[in-house]
């Protein structure tokens, strides 16, 4: 995984415990799934694995190539969530009922949803397995299957997080846990994490960071907060035009960055964390904090750890450029799971969806793919709570901006696009399947057009 592709914003979504508002329950769409926990048919000609946001879009694409009936979604969850969000969720900003709506409602009408885990893929035989022994096969396979948390692999964790004073933005069971620590806070440092793996949403360390600060400078007790931002990377952000943004507000607003930094160890009871200093194996530091935030360890779900799909780490090994898998022509990935070298965003996906749609089209015509994904992601980095730098680039770390304006400034108007326009896109154009990214935009954009 290269630099680039650890150095990311908010991405793929997996859903998690259900929490909706009053009435949201009442969706009409419940009755055109499947409501037991097995397949209503044991062959489909499109199988989607996952219904984050790669599956629920792809599935979208797909019901309008081959027919709602040929299609199959595999997700146990009965949330779907907008995890993007969950920055502003941490920050006080917005409600995490906002956030959630009933698996069903987005399951595209008609489409199966399989109530299931997968628990094999056997892509020599063109079937999976799921829980209790039950076999589907299929024609296609898409794999979104999003990257799994492990709170576990940080001592302490996750059962500290029943101790005051730390939260993560990252769960939905602790990210309203952050806004309690934010709120409560009174004197001591604030220390804000980013871990030694890949990660998804990998601004997000930051901006709960910058919204703290805010909220501290707004309450009046900044000047009791020693901010820290504890970060196992050499480098605040991936791409220099951004960096240097960053860095320049970091100064601006007198916060420590720590880089090289690994948490390892959190003692709730004591309120204090552990980190190893990277550059000096098996040297660490031991930090007293009155608030915490963590960014948990993330990694390739289990079942694809050791799978014919998956690379030596476990990532589902596709085509960088057509997102067809490298072995197997009838196999395609999207997201968060797969090895795609760029980072792990819910725009990635957006844009990824484009590609794949035409990919798949031309492998279902025996034809071979021609459009090609140049890894562009986007991270809206929220630096306050009214503005945002609109960080956006490719697989060469490379801006890739869509408006005619310089991206690193932070602006109001981007802030009301990340918290208000992205959600509504989100809910009604990328889960139908019609958003594909802002190339069209950025092409118009280029033109002169309005």
């Amino acid at each position: 995984m290269s630099a680039i592709g650890v150095v990311s914003c908010c991405s793929c979504l997996r859903p998690g415990v259900w929490l909706l508002k009053p009435g949201m329950q009442k969706m009409s769409s419940f009755g055109l799934h499947t409501a037991a926990r097995c397949a209503a048919k044991d062959y489909y000609e499109v199988l989607v694995l996952g219904g984050g946001a790669g599956g629920i879009t792809m599935s979208a694409r797909m019901k309008r190539k081959v027919g709602a009936g040929n299609v199959a979604v595999v997700e146990p969850s009965k949330t779907h969530y907008y995890q993007p969000l969950w920055t502003l969720v941490g920050g006080g900003a917005k409600q995490l009922a906002t956030s959630a709506r009933p698996t069903g409602s987005v399951m595209p009408k008609g489409v199966e949803w399989i109530k299931s885990q997968v628990t094999a893929l056997d892509p020599d035989k063109n079937c999976v397995w799921l829980e209790n022994d039950i076999k589907i096969s299929y024609k296609y396979l898409i794999i979104a299957l999003g990257i799994s948390l492990h709170y576990e692999k940080i001592k302490g964790l996750p059962e500290g997080f029943h101790h005051p004073k730390i939260g993560s933005n990252y769960s939905v069971h602790t990210v309203e846990k952050t806004w309690k620590a934010l709120q409560d806070f009174k004197e001591g440092n604030a220390i804000f994490t980013f871990p030694n793996t890949p990660v998804k949403c990998a601004g997000a360390p930051q901006k709960i960071m910058y919204l703290s600060e805010a909220y501290w400078r707004k309450t009046g007790k900044r000047s009791k907060a020693n901010i820290m931002f504890n970060t196992s990377l050499g480098v605040i952000f991936g791409v220099k035009k951004y960096a240097d943004a960053l860095l320049e507000i970091i100064k601006e607003r007198n916060i420590a960055v720590n880089y090289k930094r690994n948490l390892v160890e959190v003692r709730a009871d004591k309120q204090e964390a552990v980190f190893e200093n990277l550059d000096k194996p098996g040297m660490t530091e031991v930090h007293q904090y009155e608030m915490l935030h963590v960014t948990p360890p993330m990694g390739p779900p289990d079942v694809l750890i050791n799978s014919p799909v998956s690379d030596e780490i476990g990532w589902v090994d596709v085509d960088k450029e057509t997102l067809q898998h490298k072995k197997y022509p009838n196999v395609f990935g999207i997201g968060d799971c797969t090895n795609l070298p760029t980072s792990k965003t819910a725009a990635a996906v957006a844009a990824q969806s484009g590609v794949l749609d035409k990919t798949i089209s031309l492998v279902m015509k025996n034809q071979l793919p021609t459009k090609k994904y140049d890894g562009y992601t986007s991270c809206p980095l929220v630096t306050g709570y009214n503005k945002v730098i609109l960080a956006e680039f490719d697989y060469d770390a490379q801006p890739l901006e869509t408006f005619p304006i310089d991206q690193s400034k932070e602006r109001v108007t981007m802030y009301h696009m990340k918290a208000d326009m992205m959600p509504f896109l989100y809910w009604n154009a990328l889960l139908k399947g019609y958003w594909g990214g802002p190339a069209p935009v950025r092409k118009l954009m280029h033109l002169g057009l309005k």
